[in-house]
């Protein structure tokens, strides 16, 4: 299936607390239990005001679904078509 990095500017989210994580987290939990087909969230990174999370969906308008009924934004979503890292050079 294939995976996806969204992109979601969030200002402040840098500075929010664990607990306020946590409850996005467990709306996203949610969301993904709801929506009726295929959807797995791999991964999110937290930084400043933005934050970059991996998921796997059979489609990028799944992934907007998603950010819609959950009220996250999605301010740009990429298919994700290859992986390298150190491993890549060897």
């Amino acid at each position: 299936m294939p995976q996806f990095v969204i992109e979601r500017n969030i200002p402040g989210l840098g500075d929010m607390d664990q607990q306020t994580l946590k409850e996005i987290s467990a709306k996203s939990n949610a969301v993904v239990d709801g929506l009726g087909e295929p959807y797995t969230w791999i991964t999110s990174y937290v930084t400043g005001d933005k934050m970059y999370c991996v998921h796997e969906a059979e489609s990028a308008e799944a992934i907007y679904r998603h950010a819609r009924e959950g009220g996250f934004p999605a301010d740009r979503v990429t298919e994700i078509t290859g992986l390298i890292g150190p491993h890549s050079g060897r």
